[in-house]
C-alpha cells in the first residue's frame, strides 16, 4: 500500500471515528449517569484494583506522598479519571495534577461538566479534559491547557488508557502514541492499557461494526501480544500481560450478578478467552 493510499484511509477511519465519538449515543456511553451498571462496578471493582494496586506496588512510596500525576488518554466522559481521583483521595494518595484527552470534542465538554458535577466543591480542581489525540498527547494537550509542551514531558507517573488503544492500532499510529505515552511518563512512570480482547466471542460492538464497515481495518482487535508488543519496542518493562473480566459494561444489574459469581469458574476453564486485555508497563529509561 502507497503513503497516499495508507493516508487517505487513515483519514477516512478518523473521520468515521469522530462521526460516532461526536455523537449523543457517544455521550450517554461514556458517562456514569448513562453507561451502564456494569462500568460502575468494574470501576468500583477490578478496574480500580488494577490502578490502585498498580499505584501502590510500583511507584515510589515518596510519590504517593508528594501526590502523584495521571493522564488518561482517550477519556471519553472523564468516568475512570474522575473514578480514579476520588479513590486515591479516599486511600490517603495526593493527587498533584491528573489530565484527561480525547479527539472527540463532544466527548470532552460531556467530561469537563461531568467534573463540575461528580463529588464535593473543589474536590477535582486539579483535574482538566482538553482535547487532544492518542497520536499527538504532548502537542496538541500543551496547546488546550495553554503550557509550554516542557511542562508535560516527562512529569507523569501514570498514564492509563481503556478500549482506546485499538484505535491506534486500526490508524497504524500506535508507535506514536506509545512514544507520547513514554515521553509524558517520568522515568519508572507507569502505563495501563486495557481493551477488548481478541478471543471474547460476543461483542456486540464487533458485530456491529462488521456488519456496517465489512472493513477489516475498521474492526481490528490486536492480539494481547500486539497490544504489548509497540511498549516493547519503545523501551518500556511490561509488568503484567494478561485477560481478564466477564462483565460488559453495559451490563445491567442481574447480568453483573450472574457474571460476577460465574467469574472464578470462567478464569478457570477459560481465561484466555474472557472480555478484556491487560497490559501494564514501566518506562525504564
Amino acid at each position: 500500500m502507497t503513503n497516499a493510499t495508507n493516508t487517505q484511509e487513515s483519514s477516512r477511519l478518523n473521520a468515521a471515528f469522530l462521526e460516532e465519538y461526536n455523537s449523543e449515543q457517544s455521550v450517554q456511553r461514556y458517562t456514569r449517569k448513562t453507561a451502564g451498571h456494569g462500568i460502575g462496578y468494574l470501576l468500583d471493582h477490578e478496574y480500580g484494583r488494577i490502578y490502585l494496586d498498580s499505584i501502590k506496588t510500583y511507584l515510589p512510596k515518596s510519590r504517593l506522598k508528594e501526590g502523584i500525576r495521571i493522564w488518561e488518554f482517550g477519556c471519553g466522559g472523564g468516568m475512570n479519571l474522575l473514578h480514579l481521583t476520588s479513590a486515591m483521595r479516599r486511600k490517603g494518595i495526593g493527587v498533584n495534577f491528573a489530565c484527561g484527552t480525547d479527539f472527540s470534542q463532544s466527548l470532552i465538554a460531556a467530561a469537563r461538566k461531568e467534573a463540575s458535577s461528580f463529588g464535593g466543591p473543589n474536590q477535582f480542581d486539579r483535574v482538566r479534559f482538553t482535547v487532544a489525540r492518542n497520536e499527538a498527547l504532548i502537542e496538541e494537550a500543551a496547546k488546550g491547557l495553554e503550557v509550554g509542551q516542557s511542562e508535560l514531558a516527562g512529569s507523569f507517573d501514570l498514564v492509563f488508557g481503556v478500549n482506546t488503544i485499538r484505535y491506534a492500532h486500526r490508524l497504524d499510529n500506535v508507535d506514536r502514541c506509545v512514544d507520547g505515552i513514554r515521553r509524558l511518563l517520568r522515568k519508572g512512570g507507569l502505563c495501563i492499557i486495557i481493551d477488548m480482547n481478541r478471543k471474547f466471542p460476543a461483542f456486540r460492538s464487533r458485530f456491529r461494526d462488521v456488519l456496517k464497515e465489512r472493513d477489516e481495518k475498521a474492526t481490528l482487535l490486536p492480539t494481547l501480544d500486539e497490544y504489548a508488543a509497540p511498549f516493547f519496542s519503545a523501551g518500556f518493562e511490561v509488568l503484567k500481560k494478561e485477560n481478564f473480566c466477564w462483565i460488559p459494561h453495559s451490563a445491567g444489574t442481574a447480568l453483573t450478578g450472574v457474571m460476577r459469581a460465574l467469574t472464578p469458574a470462567l478464569n478457570v476453564v477459560a481465561r484466555s478467552h474472557s472480555m478484556r486485555s491487560l497490559v501494564i508497563a514501566r518506562r525504564v529509561v
